[in-house]
């Protein structure tokens, strides 16, 4: 599993001005000699690299990277005044390698065609006596970068609002102005069956222009066993962030699992999940808590995440889908209570660009103890995956926004909680069933259900296996307009999950969106 805290920690470094440093005259690093460089040429260069023997990055031999772990690699600053196109409205800063990022990429300004490598040197950072980073020789190479908020010296200039660093990750703030999930180039065999890994390409070189007409393109080059590929990245920073991407990929061989725009988020736990099995003190801790899905049909359905017993894969079998992301919809600070802003973390929805065809968006939930790991990851996994030797091309829009991705009437679910606690009364009738039964309670809100009385509704619910009982909706007694509740009781026996969908109607009017649950039969005492 990825970091998640070290990602989002190095995004957020503060940035102070250090006058005085050897630059180019343009105000940035020194770049070398031009060469031609556009889309096409990308393309023509990955392909080329597919037909030739794989050879994974090799990182700088220094023992200086071992040392740089979390704690002296926040130390090390990019003054702003040195930056790529300082002086355009969003100016390009540098990551430092270190222990978590020991590959350097290569980075170079790309402006009328021409591309001129950014040159690392060692007095373009700044570190505090004692750190590490003074022993990494020069020409080591730069871990990532990022667009910085204003030009150097103006208002906004200590942030940054788009970032690329580690293997083919990158992530946006979003209009909340926070990290929090993020996406990826191409994800290769997520989740393997025994005896295989997950492979992970890298973004090897990027080629940058300034900002134009509010926006900032990157062209980049991805490299993996598996295959190559060319990128394009075109990104606006208002009103909230927005990515086109255009990709074609060359498939050294085949694989298992071909995950297009895939996401990547965490999950400790939520309001479903007791938040003393974590240890913890906040009430829930989450970048995102929902996995969203627009199909070719219309349908829109919210599957809440969970933090499983065991890795978890679900599948969602679509055609053409509409669109699909990783959403934080609790936004209230009550719900998390921290210094981290969690209400703030961006959603991630995807619009996909074409025909898609046939596949399924797929959910890959994995157990974790703790905040720093990103154990969700949402992908689009294509029924004809390409083979080796073929050729891939599609398009995507990514959105980062805290505002809800898709309009719509439809009632959304605002919470999913479950309990044991209400069972002590079966237990007295039916000896041995109490550890074998959960209550849920569902919170729906939207404009579809004004006016209409929660007792009158129908509540649509499937199961996968198990049986339900005393399912029904109400108001929920807040003494104001109020969400419904929705009651239910499902009994399971055995630890395989039952998958359970619902739907509130009114006749053959829908009302709602559609609720996906994985639920996890457990032993009394465990998180669901």
């Amino acid at each position: 599993m990825i970091t998640r805290r070290v990602l989002t920690a190095i995004g957020l470094l503060a940035l102070a001005p250090l006058p005085g440093l050897a630059q180019a005259a343009t105000g940035g690093p020194r770049l070398a000699p031009p060469e031609p460089m556009d889309l096409e040429r990308l393309k023509d260069l990955a392909r080329r690299l597919r037909d030739q023997p794989y050879a994974p990055p090799e990182a700088p031999a220094s023992a200086a990277l071992e040392a740089l772990t979390y704690g002296p690699l926040q130390e090390i600053r990019y003054p702003p005044g040195h930056a790529l196109y300082a002086e355009s409205p969003y100016p390009v800063t540098f990551f430092h390698l270190g222990n978590f990022f020991r590959h350097p990429v290569k980075v170079y300004a790309l402006e009328g065609g021409q591309a001129r490598e950014v040159l690392y040197a060692h007095d373009l950072f700044t570190y505090p006596t004692g750190n590490p980073a003074k022993d990494v020789p020069d020409g080591a190479g730069f871990a990532g970068f990022r667009f910085q908020k204003a030009p150097a010296g103006q208002p906004g200039d200590d942030g940054d609002w788009l970032a690329f660093l580690g293997a083919s990750y990158f992530r946006a703030a979003g209009d909340g102005a926070q990290y929090g999930a993020s996406a990826r180039g191409i994800a290769i065999d997520t989740a393997p069956g025994p005896g295989k890994t997950e492979e992970f390409p890298v973004f090897t070189r990027f080629y940058v222009s300034p900002a134009a007409d509010g926006a900032v393109t990157v062209l980049a080059l991805l490299e993996g066993q598996s295959l190559t590929g060319a990128y394009r990245f075109v990104a606006r920073k208002e009103p909230h962030v927005v990515i086109d991407v255009a990709c074609t990929l060359y498939m050294r061989k085949s694989v298992e699992r071909f995950g297009m725009a895939p996401l990547t988020s965490m999950l400790w736990y939520s309001e479903g999940m007791s938040r003393f099995l974590a240890s913890d003190w906040r009430p829930e801790v989450h970048d995102s808590d929902g996995l969203l899905m627009q199909t070719g049909a219309g349908e829109l359905i919210w599957r809440p995440l969970n933090n499983p017993p065991r890795l978890s894969v679900s599948a969602f079998a679509d055609r053409s889908p509409k669109g699909f992301g990783l959403l934080q919809r609790d936004r209230a600070y009550e719900t998390y209570i921290d210094d981290g802003f969690e209400e703030n973390r961006p959603d991630i929805w995807v619009e996909p660009q074409g025909d898609w065809g046939r596949g399924s968006v797929q959910l890959v939930e994995i157990p974790t103890h703790q905040e720093t790991d990103d154990n969700i990851v949402a992908l689009w996994v294509p029924d004809d995956a390409p083979q080796a030797g073929s050729d891939r091309s599609f398009a995507y829009r990514l959105r980062w926004t805290v505002k809800e991705p898709v309009g719509t009437d439809l009632a959304r679910c605002v919470a999913t909680r479950a309990t044991k606690a209400a069972w002590l009364a079966d237990a007295e009738r039916r000896p041995g069933r109490a550890n074998l039964v959960r209550q849920f309670v569902l919170e729906f809100a939207g404009a579809a259900l004004s006016g209409l009385d929660p007792e009158k509704a129908t509540v649509a619910l499937t199961l996968s296996r198990g049986s339900a009982e005393e399912v029904a909706a109400t108001w929920a007694p807040y003494g104001k307009p109020s969400p419904w509740r929705v009651f239910l009781k499902v009994y399971a026996e055995g630890p395989d999950p039952v998958e359970m969908r619902l739907q509130l109607k009114a006749g053959d009017r829908l009302l709602s969106e559609t609720w996906a649950y994985q639920y996890y039969p457990q032993a009394p005492g465990t998180v669901l």
